[in-house]
């Protein structure tokens, strides 16, 4: 698709940049919205969602190669609506895809783009499948999935096993992002066994590691004030999982869930997280603690690599990261809306 048209489709899907992070909040009028009353049910909400504005397919893999080196891999699926739906014929859409491989000392990223209706990219339910040209995620259902992406100077094949069950976070999956009411459907699936390969130009290499899947769909899901987020997904050694989130505006807003070992979730309120950034890189906080006082958690959180910039269409960083603290691990951290300065 043409970079011009593209970015022309974007932002007309996404409404005036100033309302909201890349235009996520928008007025959604004309779109649904999330129901709190309607919660997310499987295997039915496993496939898109066109009446919605947004969805997206997200997963983050911090791996190690045989010799206990780490990286990390990004793979990332975006469907924009551009009108409503008419009852009749699904919306036209834009898909955005994005795939990135990062190490200590490397971050390699890169984009591709569709038009909606035409087999470049799309995604189904049941078999579960998301694809933008020759990348793909894949499985009969989310506990089984395959994974590929490619870009200048890097490749990756990644087999991906539940260990556990799919987190519907929130409120059975009604996910709050602001104390105004703004909202998405969320769930993930965390507790993936990774393995595969990862070429970096110098033939493939085996890896193995954690994965982490995100599912989410909404048509305003940030208030106009929200100009960005950081958000962590960590996998603690003790076997519990931790999502959080803040959403930066005129008024802060966080949320999380935090998973034992067995899969048991709590969701996280806004009074019980606290994050901080530590120490900065180019004007991107790439370190910080992490706290949830009410379940006893002091964490500090360190990139991988603090240069892991997404230099896309919406530039923003994501890349693995360290926990150590009152208890270790590694997951992914991303930031969004905020402005890198020069070298």
């Amino acid at each position: 698709m043409d970079r011009r048209a593209f970015i022309l489709a974007l932002l007309a899907a996404s409404g005036a940049r100033a309302q909201g992070f890349a235009g996520l909040g928008a007025d959604a009028q004309g779109f649904a919205l999330p129901d709190p009353a309607r919660p997310i049910l499987f295997p039915r909400d496993h496939g898109p969602h066109p009446d919605f504005r947004i969805e997206w397919w997200y997963l983050t893999a911090p791996l190690q190669f045989e010799d206990g080196t780490p990286l990390g891999i990004q793979w990332t699926l975006f469907r924009f609506a551009l009108a409503p739906p008419d009852g009749n014929t699904p919306p036209p859409a834009v898909w955005m895809g994005h795939a990135a491989v990062t190490t200590a000392t490397r971050h390699l990223s890169t984009e591709r783009f569709a038009r909606g209706g035409t087999g470049q990219a799309g995604a189904t339910g049941a078999p579960f499948a998301a694809w933008i040209d020759e990348w793909q995620m894949a499985g009969e259902t989310p506990e089984a999935i395959t994974l590929s992406a490619s870009g200048p100077g890097f490749r990756y094949a990644l087999d991906l096993q539940a260990q556990g069950p799919l987190i519907r976070h929130g409120a059975q999956g009604f996910s709050l992002k602001s104390a105004s009411g703004q909202a998405s459907y969320y769930y993930s699936q965390p507790f993936y066994r990774a393995r595969g390969s990862v070429d970096l130009g110098d033939g493939p290499r085996a890896v193995t590691g954690e994965g982490w899947l995100d599912r989410e769909w909404s048509s305003q899901p940030l208030s106009a004030d929200q100009q960005g987020w950081d958000w962590f997904s960590l996998a603690l050694d003790d076997g519990r999982r931790l999502m959080a989130f803040r959403l930066r505006g005129t008024t802060d807003f966080r949320s999380g869930t935090l998973i034992a070992a067995d899969g048991t979730a709590r969701a996280l309120s806004d009074g019980e997280i606290v994050a901080k950034p530590d120490a900065q890189r180019r004007g991107i906080p790439t370190e910080w603690h992490l706290q949830i006082p009410t379940e006893g958690l002091d964490l500090r959180i360190a990139a991988l690599n603090p240069d892991a910039w997404m230099e896309t269409r919406v530039s923003y960083w994501e890349g693995p990261v360290a926990v150590t603290g009152s208890a270790t691990g590694r997951g992914y951290l991303e930031m969004t809306g905020y402005a890198r300065s020069a070298p």
